[in-house]
């Protein structure tokens, strides 16, 4: 089977979680002997800001870490045309243009010859519902949801059955323990300041726990404000800026344990969606914390693949506990890597997501006109 997907980017991950995800789908789906193919567009906005920050070594650093990987980045409509040339499945992430998104709709209705699903991995559907609302999504089979609550959101649209809940995972070809290493520091936090979404949150679960602990810390992420560095430097914090997705398993080596933060919309109004970083932890063996994140779809099991602090001064307890107690944090890392490799890897998603195409690609690929070259614009 071949199949194209839509991207915001794969190259970059800057600011740009789903890249590593969709790497992670792309291998998966090449191992079980499929012909998958990424598209993204040349001036995408985590690809400027990654070449903006990192300059050109940072797609070689890409080409080096994944070799094996198929992207194309296009320009315009013939550079469309050719990818989706032969497809069976077209998979459309929910960064894409969305001029874009309706064209290729349109060239599932005139006739296109594959199997046609969008991809939304946000909570704009609950932050920014009329931008949801503006989306074309005539022409599409159906959509992949990475949580059962956003597919509600989907199905009160009039979706029914054709929204399936498509949570991320981790690419385990690239997140697994490291050689053992005794960690030089105690924790380490790996994420994106973003648009201040989450700004309370990290100064109670990360900030104020390191600094009245006393512990020797690390962030990586990218987009934090000079007052976010000071408040760092002021707790003893050491910031060092955008950090590779495919080295993050060595960071996480280097430290003794690691936390949740995760954003406020998807503590509040979307629960039951952890960030992609808590698969890839748990998958790395390292001990994790959250802050308040509710399980809502039984992903995992609390107290036992991770801990979970209800406040703030649970966090600083119940880190202060992790890090004086050997055998609590070697349980948690062993319980929440048996965990992903049961239930959340990419390989699991993949498998997933044949399935779900298995019921469309017949359908699909039945005789029908030619499609209209100008339904791409």
């Amino acid at each position: 089977m071949r199949l194209v997907f839509f991207t915001h980017s794969v190259v970059s991950d800057w600011n740009h979680g789903n890249a590593h995800f969709q790497r992670g789908v792309l291998r998966a789906l090449m191992a079980l002997g499929h012909d998958a193919v990424a598209c993204e567009p040349t001036d995408g906005w985590s690809r400027a800001n990654l070449l903006a920050d990192q300059g050109d070594a940072a797609l070689g650093r890409f080409e080096n870490d994944f070799p094996d990987l198929q992207v194309v980045v296009y320009r315009g409509r013939d550079d469309i045309e050719a990818a989706l040339d032969g497809a069976d499945a077209v998979i459309v992430h929910e960064w894409t243009d969305p001029d874009l998104v309706a064209s290729l709709g349109r060239l599932r209705g005139s006739g296109g010859r594959f199997a046609l699903l969008f991809h939304d991995t946000h909570h704009r559907a609950v932050s920014a519902p009329e931008e949801l609302a503006a989306l074309d999504l005539d022409g599409y089979d159906g959509v992949l949801a990475f949580g059962e609550v956003l597919s509600e959101t989907y199905r009160r649209r009039g979706w029914g059955r054709d929204v399936h809940t498509w949570h991320e995972a981790a690419d385990t070809t690239v997140f697994t323990p490291r050689a053992p290493v005794e960690p030089r520091r105690d924790l380490v936090w790996v994420g994106n300041w973003g648009d201040g979404e989450r700004a309370r949150e990290l100064t109670e679960f990360l900030i104020e726990p390191v600094r009245r602990l006393g512990l020797t810390a690390t962030v990586h992420g990218v987009r934090y404000p000079d007052g976010a560095r000071r408040a760092l430097a002021a707790a003893g914090i050491t910031y060092e800026g955008w950090l590779r997705n495919s080295a993050v398993p060595s960071a996480f080596a280097a430290h003794r344990a690691t936390v949740h933060v995760p954003r406020r919309f998807y503590a509040d109004q979307l629960p039951g969606i952890p960030t992609i970083r808590v698969f890839e932890a748990l998958a790395c063996g390292i001990p994790l914390v959250t802050a308040p994140w509710r399980d809502a779809e039984g992903l995992f099991r609390p107290g036992r693949d991770y801990l979970v602090a209800e406040s703030a001064d649970r966090m600083v307890a119940t880190l202060a506990r992790l890090l004086a107690d050997r055998e609590l944090a070697e349980s948690v890392a062993r319980c929440g890597r048996e965990t992903i490799l049961a239930r959340h890897t990419c390989h699991h998603r993949a498998a997933q997501l044949l399935g779900i195409l298995a019921g469309m690609v017949p359908a699909a690929r039945d005789p029908a006109p030619a499609p209209d070259r100008e339904a791409v614009a």
